[in-house]
C-alpha cells in the first residue's frame, strides 16, 4: 500500500512576499509547487493537498469595500474563503494535471470546497485577534465599527492607516466533508481541501452556518490529515529546517526531534507564535493521534526532506 502525505503549503507555493499578487505570478508559483507535488507522485506517495489563502482573503475583501461603494453588495468573509478556496483550487488542479501530461501519466485530480467545523463557545470568539482584510485610518475604522458592527484594532503603532479588522481564530474540530473526502483519497484522487484552514462554521440546532473567523491552516491540515489516514504530515514553507535560538547569534537547525523536544522547546520560546509555533504544534497533534511522521521542510525540498535528506522531523518519543 503507498505511503499516504498530507502536503499543508505555505504562502510562497501560490505568492512570493515581494509580489503584487497578479494571476500570472500565482499562476508561475503555483506551477512551480506542481512540479514538486508531481515528484512525490512519480515517487510512489499518494498526495493529499491543503493550504493557506491569507493574501487572496486579503485583496478580496478590499475588492468587496471598494465594489460596495458602486452598490455591489458585499459578501461576507466565510463567503470570500469559499470563493477563494475555488479559486486556488482551480489553479493548483490545472497545474497539476498540466505537470502531469507533460511527464506522459495522469491521476486524477479533485478540489473539495471544505467546511471546517468549530465551536460556537470557542474561547477565541470572545478575543478576537486575527488582523484580515485592509488597513484603515481612523474615520474609516470608527464607521465601520458603528455600522458593521466589526471589532477593530490598532495593528501599527503609527502611519495615515494603523486600524485593521480581526476576528477570532478557533480550533478546528474537523472537516464537515470528511466522508467525502475520504472516500476520493480511498479511490486514488489527488484531492485539494481544507484551503486556507476551511471555511469556519459552526452548528445551531443542527442548522450549519457560516461564521467571519480564520482558523490555523496548519491545525485544520492535521485534521485533515486524520481523516484520510495520512502516513506523513508534511508542511512545506519557506525555511529549510526549524530553528533553535531563531535570530540569535547560536541559531541552529533542528534536524530531528521527538514530540517531547518539540514540547520543551516550544515550552522556552524557541517558535515564534503565529509562524513557526503553530506548524510545530500541528505536527505534535498529528504524531500523538497516530500518525508515523510529521515533516517540516523548505518547498522545493519535499522529496529531499522524505528521504530525510533535507527539512526537519517530528517523530515519536
Amino acid at each position: 500500500m503507498s505511503t499516504r502525505v498530507l502536503i499543508a503549503l505555505g504562502g510562497n507555493a501560490i505568492k512570493q512576499a515581494d509580489e503584487r499578487g497578479t494571476y500570472e505570478e500565482q499562476m508561475k508559483n503555483v506551477n512551480r509547487t506542481a512540479e514538486e507535488i508531481v515528484r512525490l507522485i512519480r515517487e510512489g506517495y499518494r498526495v493529499v493537498v491543503t493550504h493557506g489563502n491569507g493574501p487572496q482573503v486579503g485583496a478580496l475583501l478590499i475588492q468587496q469595500e471598494e465594489g460596495a461603494k458602486r452598490g455591489v453588495p458585499p459578501q461576507p468573509m466565510h463567503v470570500c474563503g469559499a470563493m477563494t478556496q475555488g479559486q486556488i483550487g482551480y489553479m493548483l488542479q490545472q497545474a497539476l494535471i498540466n505537470e502531469m501530461k507533460k511527464q506522459r501519466f495522469s491521476v486524477p485530480v479533485a478540489t473539495v470546497i471544505t467546511q471546517v467545523m468549530v465551536r460556537k463557545n470557542d474561547p477565541n470568539f470572545n478575543d478576537p485577534h486575527k488582523p484580515v482584510g485592509p488597513f484603515y485610518d481612523e474615520k474609516t475604522a470608527r464607521r465601520l465599527i458603528r455600522e458593521k458592527g466589526y471589532i477593530i484594532k490598532r495593528v501599527r503603532p503609527n502611519g495615515d492607516k494603523p486600524y485593521r479588522r480581526v476576528v477570532p481564530s478557533p480550533d478546528p474540530i474537523g472537516p464537515v466533508e470528511a466522508e467525502a473526502i475520504k472516500r476520493l483519497v480511498d479511490a486514488g484522487v489527488i484531492v485539494i481541501a481544507s484551503g486556507g484552514g476551511g471555511i469556519p462554521v459552526i452548528e445551531d440546532d443542527g442548522v450549519l452556518r457560516g461564521v467571519d473567523a480564520v482558523i490555523d491552516k496548519d491545525l485544520a491540515g492535521e485534521k485533515l490529515a486524520e481523516v484520510v489516514k495520512a502516513d506523513i504530515f508534511m508542511i512545506l514553507t519557506d525555511v529549510s529546517r526549524v530553528k533553535l535560538n531563531y535570530g540569535k547569534p547560536d541559531e541552529r537547525d533542528i534536524v530531528r526531534m521527538t514530540v517531547s523536544e518539540a514540547r520543551r522547546y516550544m515550552a522556552e520560546g524557541h517558535f515564534l507564535p503565529g509562524s513557526m509555533e503553530p506548524k510545530v504544534k500541528a505536527c505534535i497533534h498529528f504524531i500523538e493521534a497516530e500518525g508515523k511522521l510529521a515533516v517540516i521542510a523548505k518547498l522545493d525540498q519535499a522529496l529531499e526532506a522524505l528521504r530525510g535528506e533535507a527539512g526537519t522531523w517530528i517523530v515519536p518519543d
